[in-house]
């Protein structure tokens, strides 16, 4: 997978210039690497097909597979495969920020919402894409047409993080909107109150979707790299801080853990996927997250 892991690498896609090939180099990258891994088997099988088993009819067998595989593998019909997917995207301005790596949060989110866009366009899967800040922004309605990739790319790629956020509210708004059950991929780096957020979501998954919840995080967040006296400044509400750096790293490491922890807690006695993310991460750890929860589907 060495190969193909380059391309996963943010700092390689950085230097793509156009969105739409950081999405296929990120899907490729990957897909290389699945069929190099153990995970060969599923790579085959997360697209078109599921395994068979017994009873199932033998006029569905696809020939062409076991003849590459050597294992006996069902052609799902078009009503099985399809699953509607949501990207929803937080544009407040914390987004916008990097401390040493060459991606943003926002930069490193919508790389990661083109590459599962393009994933799931692939996949013949009708996919949308919301945006929010303090209300929602953009809705787009889900298709699965190859035109829906590049209409998603375009606003994906025209997309500036500013101003302060309500995420909470703006998961109640999308929870009403939605009609059908979807599999809804939230990019957000969470900065505000967990209670108001944790209800909100309960109320998008009471209402019967299954919920990806990216919490991205630009990498000096995570590790905490500052080293002396160091002026802190809110983005959002202009309020500055000036602190001892290494004073305050142990409580500062200590009150991330925490609050990571009652997200992954919390969010797992609701049945929702948390995966924390920082901006060094390369992307096959999201991809990844959509193809297993794909897989729970069938």
């Amino acid at each position: 997978m060495a190969n193909a892991e380059k391309y996963l690498r943010p700092e390689v896609i950085n230097q793509v210039a156009r969105l739409d090939l950081r999405a296929k180099f990120i899907v490729e990258g990957f897909l290389t690497g699945l069929h190099a891994s153990p995970f060969q088997g599923f790579s085959v099988e997360f697209s078109e097909h599921r395994k068979y088993t017994p009873g199932d009819d033998l006029k569905d067998l696809d020939w062409n597979v076991f003849a590459k595989t050597d294992k006996y593998y069902i052609k799902k019909f078009e009503a099985e495969t399809n699953l509607t997917g949501y990207l929803v995207m937080d544009l407040s301005q914390s987004m916008g920020y990097t401390f040493r790596q060459e991606l943003t949060k926002f930069d490193y989110s919508i790389c990661l919402a083109a590459a599962l866009g393009y994933l799931m366009i692939h996949q013949q899967d009708p996919v949308g894409l919301v945006t929010f800040d303090t209300r929602i922004q953009t809705s787009l309605p889900p298709r699965s047409k190859r035109t829906q990739l590049g209409t998603i790319l375009a606003l994906l790629a025209n997309l500036k993080p500013a101003g302060q956020t309500d995420v909470a509210y703006c998961v109640h708004q999308l929870a009403s909107m939605i009609r059908h059950k979807s599999l809804i991929m939230i990019f957000s780096d969470l900065l505000t109150d967990p209670e108001p957020v944790l209800k909100s979501l309960h109320h998008l998954r009471h209402r019967g979707n299954e919920i990806i919840l990216f919490h991205v995080l630009d990498e000096a967040e995570v590790h905490f790299p500052f080293e002396g006296i160091v002026e802190f400044e809110d983005v959002e509400e202009t309020r500055r801080l000036t602190l001892d750096a290494k004073g305050m790293r142990g409580d500062y490491l200590n009150a991330l853990r925490d609050f990571q922890a009652y997200y992954q807690t919390e969010c797992h006695k609701a049945n929702i996927d948390y995966v924390p993310m920082d901006t060094s991460v390369s992307f096959d750890k999201a991809l990844m997250q959509y193809l297993v929860q794909r897989q729970k589907r069938f």
